[in-house]
């Protein structure tokens, strides 16, 4: 690692911290809380019973380079309050589902709030009080939709509470990020980008380090009083092409981590630019593959995103008691849904795996509970979910994995999802069994997923409970011992019971997907970690493509 890129992630520990009781932002925010939760605790014929306040303090900067040149370099700033009111009781409160309707409609986040953090005491305690009473009003008008909703809908099959209790947490921390060398990093990224430009069949790339360093303070009329934040750092790059039938073919990497120390140096760099770029021309000239149905091995990071997609949202706790969800898992405790040798859990308290950083860590999710590790599948035995403040049926408090953008619901979502087997075997065992899997199906050949770039999931109810996995770089390995081939134009489809039942065997190999996720709730930062997996059916479909020609012109450097 260059010297001169040198940085360091500096925290505070827990309350050890001299700073705490001078904290500007803390004080305001509790000064507030309890004026407020006195006051508007009875202020209504609805009891105010619980209040909290979350406020996410971000800095942000990019800068992308194209083609040898700096395309973009700008720093931002942003705070963001949230106010979470609840008036009723925790069995049944404003945030209660109203049926037959949008189900987070009623959620009391009534978008963002912008605080300024060059402010005072004074001043932001102004500001939280302003957002405080538009946020209690709101939840005084979803408890009578709710009380009116709940009179003319049928009773739910999942009675639980809307709200569980948690103990009250005391933590401080600040997470600090030293600015990096701007002009070090600017030659850097320049220097990548100028190597696609030697490459007639690349017609779109990129170069991109972007890094946040996010701190949030949470105060709650419980006790909770917590500061704590993360440094998220990604230096990624892509490359894209178009085929003679019009399909966009793309190679890209990225590289996470929370310190600038956990970035590569140039010479990985560069080797993984030189192999993307093979990869992107054996793509530019690979058949497109027909429908099938078959044996197919995920290789170890592209399986991770597969059990992302699959499972990740299905198990996700909130989803168990939504009228409109599809409730793949909700009753299935207890019982068998994948392979004997698989064990899941998702764990946001790990900071690495191996040595290596997870964008999906975090010391307290978004309702100041310690996220702790939350056991999901046993040996092929479904065992629980995640879960925030929202009980279900069965599982009555949060395991810390309440998780929201600013300004959005909080709900239960993945943090780092690792993926364990209990046997397995080298990766060229692993790729034996996929052609014997392949003999014996009688099938002329299989597919090797290498790169997946994501995918999508439909978990509620009406639409079929299907998912769709987005493979980039796709392999035919042939029975018959001849060369693999790459492929083009597939996209893994499936529904959930089905296809997770399918997992074999796995491979030694682990390895790490750091992206982000979406949902209900925004963006969050999310690992997963798996081995290569043999998948013993698998079905694919013809992906779209764009109707475009390839350029009419050649790139001008190498049009002579």
């Amino acid at each position: 690692m260059l010297k001169l890129l040198f940085s360091l992630c500096l925290c505070v520990p827990a309350f050890a911290a001299e700073d705490a009781p001078k904290d500007t932002v803390m004080n305001a925010l509790e000064a507030e809380l309890e004026r407020s939760f006195s006051g508007l605790k009875n202020a209504e014929k609805v009891p105010l019973y619980y209040l909290a306040y979350e406020l996410t303090d971000s800095k942000f900067r990019q800068i992308s380079a194209k083609l040898g040149a700096l395309e973009y370099d700008a720093p931002q700033r942003g705070a963001t309050l949230d106010v979470d009111v609840r008036v009723g009781g925790m069995e049944l409160d404003n945030t209660h589902q109203v049926k037959g309707g949008n189900a987070w409609a009623n959620y009391p986040q009534q978008g963002n709030y912008p605080i300024s953090m060059e402010g005072n005491e004074a001043a932001i305690r102004a500001r939280v009080w302003e957002y405080t009473d538009k946020a209690y009003k709101t939840a005084q008008e979803n408890f009578t939709k709710v009380k009116m909703n709940k009179a003319v809908t049928a009773a739910e099959d999942d009675p639980s509470p809307d709200f569980s209790p948690a103990k009250p947490e005391k933590f401080y921390e600040t997470v600090e990020l030293p600015e990096p060398d701007l002009d070090a990093w600017r030659a850097r990224l320049k220097k990548h980008s100028a190597v696609f430009a030697a490459y007639p069949f690349v017609y779109d790339s990129g170069v991109t380090l972007s890094y946040e360093n996010e701190n949030r303070w949470i105060a709650t009329s419980e006790g909770t009083r917590v500061k704590t934040g993360n440094n998220y750092i990604t230096l990624s790059y892509y490359l894209m092409g178009r085929t003679t039938d019009g399909m966009d073919i793309s190679r890209n990497m990225s590289y996470a981590g929370d310190s600038f120390d956990d970035l590569p140096a140039d010479e990985k760099i560069a080797a993984d630019i030189t192999r993307s770029l093979r990869e992107l021309e054996l793509l530019r000239d690979a058949p497109v593959v027909e429908p099938y149905s078959g044996p197919a091995i995920l290789n170890a990071r592209a399986a991770g995103v597969y059990f992302h997609e699959i499972i990740g949202h299905r198990i996700e706790g909130h989803r168990q008691k939504l009228e409109d969800s599809g409730q793949t898992f909700a009753k299935k405790v207890g019982q068998k849904v994948t392979g004997d040798i698989i064990t899941l859990y998702d764990d946001p308290s790990m900071k690495e795996f191996r040595g290596r950083p997870l964008r999906g860590y975090y010391r307290y999710d978004n309702e100041g509970v310690r996220g702790a590790r939350a056991d999901i599948i046993e040996k092929g035995v479904l065992k629980g979910f995640l879960m925030n403040r929202t009980p279900i049926r069965g599982f009555a408090a949060s395991n810390g994995h309440g998780r929201r953008s600013a300004g959005l619901p909080t709900v239960s979502r993945m943090g780092n999802t690792i993926v364990e087997a209990s046997v397995t075997v080298p990766y060229a065992a692993l790729r034996q069994q996929l052609i014997d899997e392949c003999k014996k199906q009688n099938k002329p050949f299989g597919l090797v997923f290498d790169d997946i770039s994501g995918g999508f999931t439909n978990p509620g109810r009406g639409s079929g409970q299907s998912f769709k996995v987005l493979p980039l770089l796709v392999y035919k390995v042939y029975a018959d011992g001849r060369p693999d081939e790459v492929v083009r134009g597939v996209d893994i489809v499936g529904t959930p019971i089905t296809s997770f039942s399918k997992v074999a065997a796995a491979a030694d190999d682990y390895d790490i997907f750091n992206g982000t996720c979406g949902a209900e709730s925004g963006s969050v930062p999310v690992s997963a970690v798996a081995p290569s997996l043999l998948i013993t059916e698998m079905e694919v479909e013809k992906s779209q493509k764009s109707q475009q020609k390839p350029p009419v012109l050649k790139p001008p450097l190498h049009d002579k």
